[in-house]
């Protein structure tokens, strides 16, 4: 029975006319291409947004020194980095050269692109361009004498700084001639929340003790580092040390407002470190 199937279904195909198969060049394969109109609907194109933000940027030129003023630039977000400092340095590349603000390792390791920040002095490298607003403000720290734009002088603020001799000091040679001092682990723990600090002055310049008094407070910066060195037990001034700034002006112009803790970049508390020292005043280093 297959067999028979099978001749029967031979049968058929010999009899097929060749004139019913198309030619191998009919043999064209019709692909449906949709019009420009359709493929929109289906995949419609990217909409190309921005996001526009005007930062105002305080302004003040030596060289023609008119009232210092706040000048507008506008950028677009999507096309810049994420912090304050990415900003700055598109303005200036791309907007107005002459923009002068000091930056360095963009890593909030040096210090130097610290400025006010929306009303709150802080690293333009360290802080985030606030999505929520279409403005924002950037000054340079404040009670600061102006160089040119968003740098100031820093020079007092180093002059305090040198003044607490801010090195390790003895009165006795090592224990092994040629080698290094050691300390306990405890000891060296002493000194966390202090040696991070990276002299950026925003405390300082937070600080209305240091604005009213700048010549003569030494500032919340160079206390916290002459209590690193106090609290170094490798150190063998302590009592010196506490004499040094053991005045009115220099320690006690601070009221303990703490805008310095409020304002550092690094997490650290000046206030409790000048604390310390008082409390060292009054039991005599002990």
């Amino acid at each position: 029975m297959a067999t028979g199937l099978i001749r029967r279904a031979m049968n058929m195909t010999s009899r097929v006319s060749s004139s019913t198969v198309a030619p191998a060049s009919r043999l064209v394969v019709e692909r449906p291409y949709a019009s420009e109109t359709e493929v929109q609907k289906v995949e419609p194109k990217a909409v190309s947004t921005t996001n526009m933000k005007t930062f105002q940027i305080y302004r003040w030129n030596p060289d023609n020194p008119t009232k210092p003023q706040l000048q507008d630039y506008k950028i677009d977000l999507k096309e810049c980095g994420p912090m304050v400092l990415d900003a700055l340095i598109k303005i200036k590349n791309e907007i107005d050269p002459s923009l002068t603000f000091r930056r360095s390792c963009r890593e909030g390791i040096c210090g130097s692109c610290a400025m006010n920040i929306n009303g709150c002095n802080g690293l333009a490298c360290l802080t985030k361009i606030e999505s929520g607003s279409s403005e924002a403000m950037i000054t340079p720290l404040p009670h600061m004498f102006v160089i040119k734009d968003l740098v100031v002088d820093m020079t007092n603020f180093y002059n305090q700084y040198k003044s607490i001799e801010p090195w390790l000091k003895r009165k006795n040679p090592p224990s092994t001639a040629g080698k290094e001092i050691l300390q306990s682990k405890k000891d060296r723990a002493k000194l966390d929340g202090m040696y991070e600090c990276i002299l950026c002055a925003c405390c300082s310049t937070s600080c209305p003790s240091y604005w009213w008094n700048p010549e003569s407070y030494l500032g919340p910066a160079a206390l916290l580092h002459a209590n690193r060195w106090i609290s170094d037990s490798r150190d063998e001034y302590t009592k010196e040390r506490l004499e040094a700034i053991n005045d009115e002006f220099k320690l006690y112009r601070c009221h303990t407002i703490l805008n310095c803790a409020r304002a550092c970049p690094k997490g650290l508390n000046p206030g409790r470190q000048i604390t310390h020292i008082k409390q060292l005043q009054l039991t005599g280093g002990a």
